[in-house]
């Protein structure tokens, strides 16, 4: 039984990963790296179930680039977006490529040749998104026959996605000998059926039960009218100044609420998947650096995005699904560090909070209305127009903005 003082070289970690870690600041290993690395380096299928933030793509990555190291020739890690592919490559790479494991991301939006090419290369760590692996495998410019390893990574969330047929043919398509790991937020019938059907007797660790919030993130709900909420979030950026992740449940909705923070002088940037690959990575990037302070987004960020300090998140829209407000509150307070989130609601949504709040097993703390201010005139930003909206057109303004 291990303890929380423990630092990383009680876990059959080798000694060159253990002098990365050391140099990157990693020092005390997280509750699931706790209990998932060891068994994970002895090969052990593994089913892991934490709330996001707590550190699961260590607890998978060091013992892939251990494996990788030691001889074995390809690991795969399946994923549902191409932000959370792009994230696990940037963790893995931050030891790997000291030691000279070479990877590769197989993601959509990205160019086919140079994917290609990276696939020729022999990455002994390939991380892709279903559909584009499976395009890989349909051209056979990818081959499973020395895969030694998978990991399914927020694997509930790719069935939320409708991703069951692709990883039922990539399963297809691997060896029976494999170690297979799969890491989860929530355990639902659907994740059980996985675990039956492709693992051999898997070491089960739970980290908390599933919809478990993470211990230092504080909750306040607001109840308002969906025309007032513009002026409601124009208050709250007013009384924060740090960096704030707000979601919004449509790509048109985040579209609208950034060219409305903008017009408030605020620095901000829009992440939904009507943006190309590179606008979704100069966005994320920008939102790190801090060259944007408000990043809007829908649930494609729920789980892609990985920015230390975001000091506050907003749901301007409540999710679809109990489960995303787990995900999206824990983009702040990441890694056991302190996080608020604040989460609008219409009158006509109090069944939704009711759901939310079952999952998570508490009340939110509801919070009264404050005094907001006057309505604004936002710039136009769709059509060929650059024309501001004038008062006087007012069926125009209230078709675009629900006043």
């Amino acid at each position: 039984m291990t303890t929380n003082n423990e630092d990383f070289s009680n876990f059959g970690i080798a000694p060159n990963i253990l002098e990365i870690l050391k140099k990157l600041n990693f020092t005390e290993p997280t509750p699931i790296q706790r209990q998932a690395i060891l068994p994970g380096i002895e090969k052990k299928d593994i089913v892991g179930i934490a709330q996001t933030g707590t550190g699961k793509t260590l607890a998978f990555g060091i013992p892939l680039i251990q494996h990788a190291l030691q001889g074995a020739k390809m690991a795969l890690v399946v994923v549902p977006t191409r932000e959370l592919a792009i994230q696990v490559c940037e963790s893995i790479n931050a030891i790997g490529t000291k030691l000279g494991v070479k990877t590769a991301t197989v993601i959509g939006g990205e160019d086919m040749y140079r994917q290609v090419r990276s696939l020729h290369a022999h990455p002994q760590i390939v991380i892709g998104t279903p559909g584009r692996i499976i395009d890989h495998l349909e051209r056979k410019n990818i081959s499973f026959t020395d895969l030694v390893a998978v990991v399914l990574d927020e694997a509930d969330r790719m069935l939320d996605m409708g991703f069951a047929p692709q990883i039922q043919k990539i399963f297809a398509a691997m060896p029976e000998e494999r170690q297979t790991m799969l890491f989860s937020a929530t355990m639902p019938e659907r994740i059980v059926e996985i675990t039956k059907r492709y693992m051999r007797l898997p070491i089960r660790v739970e980290i908390a039960p599933s919809g478990t919030m993470a211990e230092k993130i504080s909750q306040e709900l607001f109840f308002v009218e969906k025309s007032d909420k513009m002026r409601l979030l124009e208050k709250i950026l007013g009384e924060y100044h740090g960096s704030i992740l707000v979601f919004s449940r449509t790509k048109f909705g985040a579209k609208k609420i950034a060219a409305s923070v903008r017009a408030l002088g605020i620095t901000s940037t829009e992440l939904h998947s009507n943006r190309s690959l590179s606008q979704r990575k100069n966005s994320l990037e920008g939102f790190k650096k801090g060259i944007y302070r408000v990043l809007i987004a829908t649930d494609i960020a729920a789980r892609g995005i990985d920015v230390k300090g975001i000091e506050l998140v907003l749901n301007y829209d409540l999710p679809q699904s109990p489960e995303d407000y787990v995900h999206r509150i824990g983009r702040t307070g990441r890694m056991g560090g302190v996080g608020h989130a604040i989460s609008f609601a219409t009158p006509d949504q109090r069944r939704d909070v009711r759901e939310i709040e079952k999952l998570v097993r508490s009340a939110i703390p509801l919070s009264r209305l404050p005094n907001l201010p006057p309505a604004r005139i936002v710039p136009h930003t769709t059509g060929s127009s650059r024309r501001p909206f004038h008062p006087r057109n007012q069926k125009t303004f209230r078709r675009h903005w629900g006043k």
